[in-house]
């Protein structure tokens, strides 16, 4: 179980489902085979309302921006955050994070919500987030105030190009080692 995370108010976050007038429906049919998305730097995105043009001017802006509904932003296939609407989680500024099974039949919800929802690496995605500067609307890059994680850019990369909802090339020697490092990463301690 991971450690309850309060923000900066001290208040408790509470993660459930709980929809504003007009919010999105989310559920596994909402995310994709990430390479499917439109790329921006070393992560992917989209949106669920047809706004991707507004989503890509928020990633692509040089001194921060704020997403619109119904952005997604996923840096790998198990990962995703989504933007709702105003009102649904002010502290999150209205993001509501997912952790994903990835399979070649598609995507199950493995787990979403705000201060529970932990990644593969034992992270805890709002507890990361949340440091980002202002400007960023939680978003975490470089140079965003975030700690950064610990996994390479190559170990990205390769889990990006192997997602199994995709029609996938071979898996280069390069990847295959990027993953293999990657695996060791997350073995469980004896």
């Amino acid at each position: 179980m991971s450690p309850e995370v309060r923000p900066m108010d001290g208040q408790a976050l509470q993660a459930t489902d709980r929809t504003v007038d007009g919010d999105l429906q989310l559920d596994a049919k909402s995310f994709r085979c990430i390479t499917k998305m439109t790329r921006v730097r070393q992560f992917y995105v989209d949106n669920l309302r047809g706004h991707l043009d507004a989503t890509l001017a928020a990633a692509n802006s040089t001194t921060g921006a704020v997403y619109p509904p119904g952005s997604v932003i996923q840096l790998v296939p198990g990962e995703a955050m989504v933007k709702r609407d105003k009102g649904f989680n002010a502290t999150t500024h209205d993001w509501e994070f997912f952790e994903l099974d990835v399979s070649k039949d598609g995507t199950q919800v493995r787990k979403r919500g705000f201060a529970d929802v932990v990644n593969r690496f034992g992270g805890n995605c709002f507890g990361c987030h949340v440091a980002a500067r202002p400007e960023w609307d939680l978003l975490c890059e470089a140079d965003h105030g975030c700690a950064p994680i610990p996994v390479t850019r190559a170990m990205i990369g390769a889990l990006q190009r192997t997602d199994p909802r995709c029609e996938n090339p071979a898996l280069s020697p390069e990847d295959a080692e990027a993953l293999k490092q990657l695996n060791e990463l997350v073995k469980p301690a004896r």
